[in-house]
């Protein structure tokens, strides 16, 4: 299956990205089969080599990479809605470790000293 998605390129903490056709199960970054454009997040420059092979790609029903369709939704190229790119990750929650201890604690106490007859 294909796929139109970005391929990092640029120097460290100045990215910049190509728009690729490449094969869904390959890496972006290795081996593809076509460059249709060019996306710059810094300064939002976009830029399409050839609308006309962009168009026959987008006809084949060829999948997109969810930025990779935002990018179009914005530059109009599709009319589609947004859809939802990342998620953030879960961060990993203690497993109720502070009512666990406070049971203990009851279940722990010294029952009262009884009074001795002498």
């Amino acid at each position: 299956m294909l796929t139109i998605r970005l391929q990092r390129t640029g120097t460290k903490n100045r990215p910049t990205f190509r728009i690729v056709l490449a094969e869904a199960h390959r890496s972006a970054s290795k081996k593809f089969l076509e460059v249709l454009g060019h996306y710059n997040p810094r300064s939002k420059d976009f830029g399409i080599k050839d609308q006309d092979r962009l168009k026959f790609w987008l006809a084949k029903n060829i999948q997109l990479s969810p930025t990779v369709h935002n990018l179009f939704v914005d530059k109009q190229f599709i009319t589609s809605k947004k859809v939802k790119a990342w998620k953030p990750k879960k961060k990993d929650e203690p497993a109720q470790a502070s009512p666990a201890p406070a049971a203990s604690a009851e279940a722990k106490t010294e029952p009262s000293p009884t009074p001795t007859a002498s």
